[in-house]
């Protein structure tokens, strides 16, 4: 199983087949609008000016299970990253991220029995996932660290 088997819902209502994604290193994190962590915003916006393109992808998913914190709908969520941070990454349609309604796609980032590699369940908005060029899952970065960490910046530029 690869993140390439999915397909997702934009936050415009379309399909998006993330196949269309290979050959691209994805960082796949869960959004909110209104948590502490939301200025992580303009960082992945500033990863994805300098790094995005043929080789690197930032895929957005908004998700409303942590305190409330992500309530709008889709066009309201998509107004306020783009009024606020300019966000010009790929946001999906909002999403559960944990618990009985779990996507699909959130089942394989965060189950070993799916993504072969670790349980990740995800403990709060802006956790990253590191998907590599073939849709095999990488890593889990916690929510709190950086999307210009140094974990995150030697992953897009290795090799």
């Amino acid at each position: 199983m690869s993140l390439h088997d999915f397909t997702v819902t934009d936050i415009n209502g379309d399909e998006f087949d993330l196949s269309q994604l290979k050959g691209k290193k994805v960082l796949v994190v869960n959004t909110a609008s209104e948590c502490g962590l939301t200025p992580q915003y303009e960082v992945l916006e500033e990863l994805f000016q300098e790094y995005g393109g043929d080789d690197f992808v930032i895929i957005g998913f908004p998700a409303n299970n942590f305190g409330g914190q992500e309530p709008g709908s889709d066009e309201e969520i998509k107004s306020f990253c783009q009024k606020n941070y300019g966000v010009s990454f790929p946001m999906m349609s909002k999403i559960s991220v944990k618990g009985d309604d779990k996507h699909p796609l959130y089942q394989f980032l965060t189950m070993k029995a799916k993504n072969g590699v670790e349980d990740a369940e995800v403990s709060w908005n802006f956790q990253k996932f590191l998907i590599d060029e073939n849709g095999n899952y990488v890593a889990m970065v916690p929510p709190q660290e950086s999307p210009a960490s140094e974990t995150i910046i030697n992953w897009i530029t290795s090799n």
